[in-house]
């Protein structure tokens, strides 16, 4: 793997350790999205604990949860 191009550290106002765990949270973020990673293995990707991962796809302007109107008002009239 090639380092990260100084340029890009200096245009994210960044180090090589933050950017990479920025990326690495961005990956796990998509993939989570994509339906490739459950929150939990994101999560472990990302590196931090499940709940603080689910917290930060509002960030990322991924759902943290994938259901429809008429599956929540199912599950609503189910409790």
């Amino acid at each position: 793997m090639s380092p990260i191009p100084d340029e890009t550290l200096v245009a994210m106002h960044s180090t090589p350790d933050s950017f990479g765990s920025e990326l690495r949270l961005a990956a796990a973020a998509k993939l989570f999205e994509l339906g490739r990673l459950s929150s939990g293995a994101a999560a472990q990707l990302a590196g931090i604990p499940r709940t603080v991962f689910l917290m930060k796809q509002s960030d990322y302007g991924v759902a943290t949860f994938a259901q429809t109107e008429a599956e929540l008002r199912r599950d609503l009239g189910n409790a």
